[in-house]
């Protein structure tokens, strides 16, 4: 079906009906949202299809990339793109604040933001009427089946790049096998990041699934400013501490149990918590205090104290600095069923890696890591505890684990090569279409 409009079978006509007649819920369904920090209440109309920006004059292809991690990821190919394509404008797409507030500070000239539509058929429709992008390209897996569908339906070249499918993902789509082919098979172009992750694409109609890699791991590690180092290390003022990166609900008490146990065999250890959302810092703060454990929280801009025993870094943006001065990361996401983290970031500026159970968004990597010892898996606060308290007391361990850690990350590098090598073809390919059309226009009297 690549290459032609979807056919929308009966489980696709009824998800469309019942997107289309609950559409005037969903206003109140993003002000419910807003109130807990999770839309921006002044593009709230992006979310609906209105777009918030006018549509430049010139090629414009759509990338989308879901939340942070998706975002971080796609950063130097966008670069790379737009240096390739020097009259070609892209519009990116995300559906988080936090991920917004990135793109906003991260985003190249001729690249804009904007929220990604929700998935009812006025939303999307208005979305691509504005827009009229010549290409479309999603990435990981976001598998709207309004947002193909439409898309399809209007002739525009669809991709799937860095593109996974969980082993769960694959059992939720069993039952909607015609929808899943219809579906993935609207895709011109599937890159995957591992031949597991292909293989499954193909199961589900992406018959043509390609392997290329993990673009995850050729991104730029995060940014770090001198000034921001040097605050990290006077926080730390050389005391033995550990980070744990990108966390989730349920996995900060796991964490403050494991301080707990921690510091009656290191006494002035200091447990640093990055939220993977920093708007849950509140509820953090308040979990820790509930604990009774000493915490300073950086949005308040509390002073770390010989006292403080955790510090709560929800802020955006700063993870490049913690992971460079702090050389024992736990990788969050991973103690619930969130599906883990990517470690690729903290492993190759020098980290040693802990990770929970649930790492299925990141199942390549995190096998490449088990097999070659540069990671470990721990279950609870008792498992975390001690696999610190090993790397702590044994320098000759740890620096193992982090060489580990770090020439796996360097060989799992190239997926941008080989995605790139792929995606702008298509790209110019569906581009070429626009320029045509504008030299007839230009041409006519």
């Amino acid at each position: 079906m690549s290459g032609a409009q979807a056919q929308l079978t009966v489980g696709l006509r009824v998800y469309r009906g019942l997107t289309h007649a609950l559409s005037p819920l969903v206003p109140a369904y993003l002000r419910r949202r807003m109130k807990r920090g999770k839309e921006d209440p002044e593009r709230i109309g992006e979310r609906l299809g209105t777009p918030g920006l006018a549509r430049p004059d010139r090629p414009l292809v759509w990338l989308h990339a879901a939340s942070v991690g998706e975002s971080l990821s796609i950063l130097t190919l966008i670069d790379r793109i737009l240096a390739a394509q020097p009259d070609l404008t892209l519009l990116v797409t995300s559906g988080t604040v936090t991920s917004a507030r990135l793109l906003g500070e991260r985003l190249p000239d001729r690249a804009v933001h904007q929220f990604v539509p929700v998935d009812t058929p006025a939303a999307i429709t208005g979305f691509l009427s504005h827009w009229q992008p010549d290409a479309a390209v999603l990435v990981e897996s976001e598998l709207w089946p309004n947002l193909i569908t439409l898309t399809r339906s209007q002739n525009i070249p669809l991709a799937l790049v860095n593109a996974r499918m969980s082993a769960s993902s694959v059992r939720g789509w069993r039952w909607w096998t015609g929808a899943a082919r219809a579906i993935t098979g609207s895709f011109d172009l599937v890159l995957a990041q591992d031949e597991t992750a292909a293989t499954r694409l193909k199961l589900l109609g992406a018959t043509g699934a390609t392997t290329v890699g993990n673009l995850k791991v050729d991104a730029a590690p995060p940014p770090a400013s001198d000034e921001l180092l040097a605050e990290i290390t006077g926080l730390v003022a050389g005391r033995p501490a550990w980070i744990a990166a990108s966390t989730h609900p349920g996995e900060e008490r796991i964490i403050a149990e494991a301080h707990q146990l921690l510091k009656r065999a290191i006494p002035d250890i200091l447990t640093v918590i990055v939220p993977r959302h920093p708007e849950r810092g509140g509820e953090v703060a308040r979990l820790l205090a509930d604990m009774q454990l000493a915490t300073a929280q950086r949005s308040r801009k509390d002073s770390v104290t010989a006292a403080t025993e955790v510090y709560l870094a929800d802020t955006l943006g700063e993870l490049g600095g913690f992971f460079r001065v702090l050389t024992i990361v736990f990788m969050g996401g991973s103690l619930v069923r969130v599906g883990g983290h990517n470690p690729i970031e903290p492993a190759l500026l020098g980290a040693a890696i802990l990770t929970g159970p649930h790492v299925h968004n990141f199942e390549g990597i995190y096998r490449a890591f088990d097999a070659a010892d540069a990671s470990e898996t721990v279950t609870d606060p008792a498992s975390l505890a001690a696999a610190i308290g090993r790397l702590m007391g044994d320098g000759t361990l740890a620096g193992a684990r982090l060489t580990a850690a770090a020439n796996t990350a360097g060989s799992l590098t190239g997926a941008l090569e080989a995605t790139l090598d792929n995606l702008l073809p298509f790209i110019e390919a569906a581009t070429s279409s626009h320029t045509d059309t504008d030299e007839v226009a230009n041409a006519r009297p």
